[in-house]
C-alpha cells in the first residue's frame, strides 16, 4: 500500500446515509465492487444489532467528484449498507426482523412498513435507527491503491473468489477495460523505455496511465489525476464510439514518443509525471498538424529535450545541497517544482506541458493546411507543361487522367504550392505514397 492513501475517519446517521443513497450519491456498485452475497439470515442479523445498539464494523467509502456533486462509491460494507437500505424501504427487496426493543412488550416484527404505520415502531424503533451511528472511513488515492484496498478487506469474512479479484482490478467499465487492453498491448514499448517497473505494475500504474491518457486525449488537453480516477470508478466515462476513437489514439501517440524518443529510458522523462505531459503535448502536437515523423527534426528535438533534462537534474542537485539556482536557471527550476508538489493537478501539468513546448515545440513544421491542390493550380501546372507526360513513368498524359503529385510529400511538410507540384499518372501518384521521389517541374 503506497503512502499516497488519504483515509478521514467520520460517523454517519443511517438517516445520512439513506439521504445519500436517496439523492443518488451512494454508489454501491463501483467497477470493482461484487456482487452480493448475503442471506436473508445474514441481513437479519445485521438490524437485530442495531435494534439493540451494538456496534457494527465500519464502512469504507471512495470519495469521487461527479458532475459538480460529491458521490460515494462503497469500497467496502456494501452488504451493511444494502440490508440497512431494503429493510428501512429504500431499496427493493424489504424484509421483515423479529427482535425484542427496549420500551416495547415481547418480541415484535419489524419491518419498513410497521415502521412507517405502526404507532409504536414510529416513535420508538424508527427514531433509534435513524440516529443509529455508523462509522465510516472516506479513502482516497490511486486507483491501484483503492482496489488492492478493496482486495484485502475482503480477504477475510467470505472470501473474494479469483474471479471476483480479477474483476475487481481489470474490469467494471468499458474505460478501465479499454485501459487495460492498451497498457497489454504497449507493455513493450513501456519495458523498452522503462516506464513502469514490477512494483508500478502490480499497483496498476500502467493501466491508470493509459486511462488518464486515453481521457486526456478525449478532452484535448492535461487533467487532474484524481478527476481521470473518479472516471474510472464511476464506470461513466464516454460513449463507446468516442472511446474506442481516443484508445486508439493513444495506442499512436504512445508508439510514436517511443520512436521518436527510443532513448528515453536514460533520461528523467521516463517517469511517470514527466513522460505523461511529454505524451500530451506530442498528442497535441499531432492535432495541430506538426510532421513528427521527420528523422533530422526529431534527433533535434530529442538533443534538446535531453539536454534539458540534464538542467533540471543539475538544479535537483543543487537543492539537495541547499543551494538556490542560479542565473539563468529560472527555466528549469520552473519545471523542476512541477514534478516536485501536486505533481499530478492540472495547473501543475498545464505548466509543465508548457515549458516542454517551448524546449521542443519550435522544432516541428506543420503540414500545410491545405492538402490538395486548387483547380486554377492544376490547370496553371497543366499549361506551363510542354511534354504533358508523367515525371515518374514517361507515359504521355490527357487533360482527363493527369494526377498532381506533391514533390515534397504533403505529410513531410510539403506545400501544395506550384513550385512543389509535378505532373504524374495516377497509378505512380498512388505507388509513391509520401517517399520523395518525383522530380520537380522545371519553371
Amino acid at each position: 500500500m503506497s503512502n499516497e492513501l488519504h483515509i478521514r475517519h467520520e460517523q454517519l446517521t443511517i438517516a445520512d446515509l439513506m439521504n445519500r443513497y436517496d439523492k443518488g450519491d451512494l454508489n454501491l456498485s463501483p467497477t470493482f465492487q461484487r456482487k452480493s452475497v448475503w442471506r436473508d439470515r445474514d441481513r437479519q442479523l445485521l438490524i437485530e444489532s442495531l435494534l439493540r445498539g451494538f456496534p457494527i464494523p465500519a464502512i469504507f467509502l471512495y470519495q469521487r467528484h461527479e458532475a459538480g456533486r460529491i458521490c460515494y462509491d462503497v469500497i467496502d460494507g456494501k452488504q451493511r449498507l444494502e440490508s440497512i437500505l431494503r429493510f428501512m424501504g429504500s431499496m427493493r427487496g424489504a424484509f421483515a426482523v423479529k427482535a425484542a426493543v427496549a420500551g416495547l412488550e415481547g418480541v415484535q416484527q419489524i419491518s419498513s412498513t410497521t415502521l412507517k404505520r405502526n404507532k409504536s415502531h414510529m416513535t420508538l424503533v424508527l427514531p433509534h435507527l435513524q440516529s443509529y451511528r455508523v462509522p465510516v472511513i472516506e479513502v482516497n488515492g490511486d486507483l491501484g491503491d483503492i482496489v488492492e484496498l478493496f482486495v484485502r478487506i475482503n480477504s477475510t469474512g467470505k472470501p473474494l473468489t479469483p474471479q471476483e479479484k480479477r474483476n475487481a482490478k481489470y474490469s467494471g467499465s468499458d474505460l478501465l477495460q479499454a485501459a487495460t487492453a492498451l497498457s497489454n498491448k504497449l507493455e513493450p514499448k513501456f519495458d523498452a523505455l522503462g516506464v513502469f517497473n514490477a512494483a508500478q505494475k502490480s499497483r496498476m500504474k500502467h493501466v491508470e496511465f493509459c486511462a488518464e491518457i486515453i481521457l486526456s486525449l478525449h478532452q484535448g488537453d492535461v487533467l487532474n489525476k484524481k478527476a481521470a480516477v473518479d472516471r474510472v470508478m464511476a464506470a461513466k466515462a464516454m460513449p463507446v464510439a468516442q472511446l474506442k476513437k481516443s484508445t486508439a489514439a493513444a495506442f499512436t501517440t504512445i508508439s510514436l514518443v517511443a520512436k521518436m524518443f527510443p532513448d528515453l529510458g536514460t533520461t528523467r522523462f521516463k517517469q511517470i509525471v514527466d513522460f505523461y505531459s511529454l505524451v500530451v503535448l506530442v498528442g497535441k502536437l499531432q492535432t495541430e498538424g506538426a510532421i513528427l515523423i521527420d528523422k533530422q527534426r526529431n534527433a533535434m528535438a530529442w538533443d534538446l529535450l535531453k539536454a534539458f533534462g540534464v538542467e533540471v537534474d543539475k538544479v535537483r542537485e543543487q537543492q539537495r545541497k541547499v543551494q538556490g539556482a542560479a542565473e539563468g536557471q529560472e527555466t528549469y527550476r520552473d519545471y523542476l517544482m512541477t514534478v516536485s508538489q501536486m505533481t499530478d493537478d492540472i495547473s501543475q501539468r498545464r505548466l509543465r506541458e508548457k515549458l516542454l513546448r517551448g524546449i521542443i515545440g519550435s522544432v516541428f513544421a506543420s503540414r500545410d493546411g491545405q492538402r490538395g491542390f486548387t483547380p486554377e493550380q492544376r490547370r496553371l501546372l497543366w499549361s506551363s507543361s510542354a511534354d504533358k507526360k508523367c515525371k515518374e513513368c514517361g507515359v504521355k498524359l490527357s487533360w482527363g487522367n493527369f494526377s498532381v503529385d506533391h514533390v515534397d510529400p504533403h505529410s513531410r511538410g510539403g506545400r501544395s504550392e506550384l513550385e512543389n507540384a509535378a505532373l504524374v499518372c495516377q497509378p505512380c501518384n498512388s505507388a509513391k505514397g509520401n517517399r520523395v521521389k518525383a522530380r520537380r517541374v522545371a519553371r
